[in-house]
């Protein structure tokens, strides 16, 4: 299902997608055949409960180093309606209905940027550099820029577009682009960390959880409160919460915790 990527390295372990771009003669620059491919994989993935979590990270050492600027030099953008738009791939990333773990080393720029901005979890190297440098091509973050704006704010956003400017992981954590930064030797063990920790996480919950933060972000709460009372009756009454209810009065672990309390 997920062995005839060009561009991308697809492994699934128990309950978690490893998916890695893998251009690394180019740092993992995104071509429009890696964005349609990117797409592919989340939609792939869309509903299927025992995939929890997709780890995004780079091959040899790099994460993204932004958009492939020979290829956008020398052709036209995907327009709106085609798979390989950059918009389509990083709303199919933001909704996806598993957890994504962003795992960020090296370069994470231009479009790599914007994969960060549409992570559930984002762990940095702290050596790791951040940036958009598409005013200094002479072009714009057009598509990464409306994720860049809720990832970071309107007025952390207008320095980091405007200016170009390069940044550390340090920085990244510190400006809210990523939720956990370490020394490069821990960038591994904390990423398993993370992911033995997700482990306890339902499946279902997560997918309807990742619905509700989207159907409730910047609507009114009289808009809201029928479906979220509605949402969290039909969660309770499911079997995943019945079990997972149960198993917790019984102070066992919950079917799909693996041992996991």
């Amino acid at each position: 299902m997920f062995t005839n990527f060009a561009t991308l390295q697809v492994d699934i372990r128990d309950y978690v997608a490893h998916v890695t771009l893998n251009r690394p003669d180019v740092k993992n620059a995104m071509n429009y055949q890696m964005v349609g491919e990117l797409h592919s994989i989340f939609i792939a993935l869309k509903d299927q409960r025992h995939i929890r979590v997709i780890v995004l990270s780079g091959a040899e050492g790099t994460f993204c180093a932004g958009g492939d600027i020979k290829e956008m030099r020398e052709n036209s953008v995907p327009t709106h309606t085609s798979d390989s738009n950059l918009d389509a791939m990083l709303r199919a990333c933001n909704e996806a209905d598993q957890i994504v773990v962003a795992k960020i080393e090296g370069a994470a720029l231009g479009g790599g940027f914007g994969l960060v901005c549409v992570s559930d979890v984002a762990i940095a190297s702290e050596s790791a550099q951040f940036g958009l440098p598409e005013v200094r091509l002479g072009i714009a973050p057009a598509f990464i820029s409306p994720y860049v704006i809720q990832r970071v704010g309107f007025a952390r956003a207008r320095d980091l577009m405007l200016t170009g400017r390069r940044f550390s992981g340090s920085q990244a954590y510190q400006y809210g682009l990523v939720h956990q930064v370490c020394p490069p030797a821990g960038l591994e063990p904390s990423v398993e960390n993370q992911l033995e920790d997700l482990r306890a996480c339902a499946p279902g919950a997560i997918a309807a959880i990742k619905k509700l933060m989207f159907a409730v972000a910047d609507r009114p709460l009289d808009e809201t409160v029928g479906y979220r009372a509605d949402l969290l009756n039909t969660l309770r009454a499911g079997e995943e919460a019945q079990a997972g209810m149960k198993a917790f009065l019984q102070k066992k672990p919950a079917p799909w915790a693996g041992g996991k309390l």
